[in-house]
């Protein structure tokens, strides 16, 4: 049923996106019509990426999952410092890290948790994956912020340029060291028992990657006319580029990983779930950030990796807070209760600056 909603949504979005941006119909309306369009989209880049992790395997799956669901924020945020607007391409990297920590995975645990009574994952993963935290969020935004303070822009820019090429190494170590020399290394109860259950596809390999690629091509368009309307509503709602970066434009670019993560949590695949929410944020803080980094030097405006001190404490309690509830492996329901009340709280707080 809910698959048939998101097709009628999907078919019937993506017209009615063309052709109000080319009849100059209300900016209110538009931007309710493309959030509601990559939404719908981004469901079937989830089915699809859903799909090849039953080929691949939990640990690529997720990866993949993560990829894809951050591919749609990538182009939206791309758009928008073309736009000139980099502090909701700031606040959107900013509210990645908080939806996937907090949303994501508070949501996945929470409705995991009133299935089963507790549910386990890799635990060597979840350590692995805190060290990574710590670096990403704490050591790689912290430390520019402060550092900034004595520089003038040119040699902030420079520092964020240096930063985000070791952040993207690192990303591609860390990569490679979970995926070709230690592969297998840390044998997951879910591995395991993959090599006894075996689940069907909902698509062939084929079709999962044409619908990908067709989704992503149809994300990117209805991305950069979504970018245009954020002035508009802005004004209308009384939202902050800062509300809109964190809380909208993060939960519309992340919709993909939101659903996937909390279906597999349903299937008591924890793996998969942890995988996508925690696997997500790494990939945002150490690659797509980068990424627009070296990119915004394309642009007239470049971005540096410098956050404002309510999206660093944010990004920083969160962080903490996830490695306290998931460093043992396991996960109830009261612990996704706990996460998702830090992201309404924070949700508010930036609601209200």
């Amino acid at each position: 049923m809910t698959n048939k909603v998101f097709m009628v949504l999907a078919f019937a979005g993506v017209p009615l996106s063309v052709i109000g941006t080319l009849m100059h119909w209300s900016n209110i309306l538009l931007f309710v019509i493309y959030c509601i369009t990559i939404i719908a989209l981004a469901s079937y880049m989830g089915r699809a990426t859903e799909s090849l992790a039953i080929v691949t395997g939990p640990r690529i799956g997720g990866l993949l999952n993560a990829t894809f669901g951050n591919a749609v924020e990538l182009i939206i945020s791309i758009f928008a410092l073309k736009a000139g607007l980099i502090s909701v391409v700031l606040a959107s990297l900013t509210g990645s890290v908080l939806g996937n920590l907090l949303l994501v995975a508070g949501l996945s645990f929470f409705v995991g948790g009133v299935k089963y009574k507790t549910q386990s994952f890799n635990v060597y993963d979840a350590r692995h994956n805190s060290g990574l935290l710590m670096f990403a969020v704490i050591v790689a935004f912290v430390i520019p912020e402060v550092f900034s303070m004595t520089m003038d822009e040119a040699e902030t820019i420079t520092f964020s340029i240096g930063i985000s090429v070791i952040l993207i190494a690192l990303y591609l170590a860390a990569l490679f060291f979970k995926l070709v020399t230690h592969r297998g290394v840390y044998q997951s109860k879910e591995d395991d028992r993959s090599s006894h259950e075996e689940e069907t596809p909902e698509w062939s390999k084929g079709k999962a990657i044409a619908v990908l690629a067709i989704s992503t091509i149809a994300v990117a368009y209805v991305s950069e006319n979504l970018v245009h309307t954020f002035e508009e509503v802005g004004e209308a709602f009384g939202w902050t580029e800062l509300f809109i970066g964190v809380v909208i434009v993060a939960i519309v670019g992340n919709a993909a990983e939101h659903a996937s993560a909390i279906i597999m949590a349903y299937k008591n695949k924890m793996d998969i779930a942890v995988e996508i929410a925690v696997g997500s944020t790494l990939q945002v803080a150490m690659f797509v950030a980068p990424v627009l980094v070296l990119l915004s030097l394309l642009f007239p405006a470049a971005m540096p990796l410098v956050f404002t001190l309510p999206e660093l404490i944010a990004m920083v309690t969160a962080v903490l807070l996830m490695i306290v509830i998931g460093n043992d492996g396991e996960t109830n329901w009261f612990e996704g209760a706990t996460l998702l009340a830090a992201y309404v709280i924070m949700g508010i707080g930036f609601y209200l600056l």
